[in-house]
């Protein structure tokens, strides 16, 4: 089986209102079963999408994140997140972008995916490859299938032009973004329902043209050439 139960979001609720150790010690029981779950959840959800894309990540325990939190630089010193995330990398330096699930009671899971930090270089060419030719991105985040189940392109912008590049640039919408990142929410009804894992698989299947438009950007230079020996 590989359905996420209401123990799971039991359990993430409980631990929400008692996030402490004395608590967490208390019911360890109810965490490995919950983390158990999850992996196998996992694990379905992995098996799916290598169906369409190649993931790198070996299994679902190996996607899942460690519930105990880092607060050595945070005001908040609640020591366990509320909720199970996993990220499922993409196999290969010629598929770019992660994609990744959240389960959060309250109806706050969700999927998402994208280029969360690109780096200095990476941004650059991306900024580059727009300027000389936006249709590949645009096209992928207008399609309609696209458009009705993430809506819009997310991220954090700067308020004006890149440095390098015009204020008034015709693409100057797409060029401001600093983070190339979509996501789709579920409730907790939908978590719960059988098809849960194709639900997700099926969001990441909407998310690849997106995520090759992006790959293709990173992946050769201005003037189509692959970056990579072939």
């Amino acid at each position: 089986m590989s359905d996420i139960s209401k123990d799971t979001l039991s359990f993430l609720i409980d631990l929400n209102e008692n996030n402490n150790k004395a608590w967490f010690d208390q019911h360890k029981d109810r965490y490995e079963a919950s983390r158990i779950e999850m992996a196998k959840f996992a694990d379905t959800v992995i098996d799916l999408t290598n169906g369409f894309d190649v993931i790198e990540t070996p299994s679902g325990k190996k996607s899942l994140h460690r519930i105990y939190r880092d607060v050595r630089f945070s005001k908040d010193k609640s020591p366990y997140k509320t909720y199970w995330g996993g990220y499922l990398k993409r196999a290969g330096a010629q598929r770019r972008g992660g994609i990744g699930f959240r389960i959060e009671p309250g109806n706050k899971s969700m999927i998402g995916g994208g280029f969360w930090g690109p780096n200095k270089e990476d941004l650059l060419l991306i900024r580059k490859q727009i300027e000389a030719d936006s249709s590949p991105l645009r096209n992928a985040i207008s399609a309609p299938e696209f458009k009705a189940y993430y809506h819009n392109l997310q991220g954090e912008q700067l308020k004006t032009a890149p440095k390098g590049f015009e204020k008034d640039h015709p693409e100057i919408d797409l060029l401001r973004y600093k983070q190339f990142i979509v996501s789709h929410s579920f409730t907790d009804k939908e978590v719960l329902s059988k098809d849960f894992a194709q639900k997700v698989v099926h969001g990441f299947q909407v998310m690849m043209p997106f995520l090759n438009a992006m790959t293709e950007y990173l992946t050769t230079d201005l003037n189509g050439e692959s970056l990579f020996d072939t």
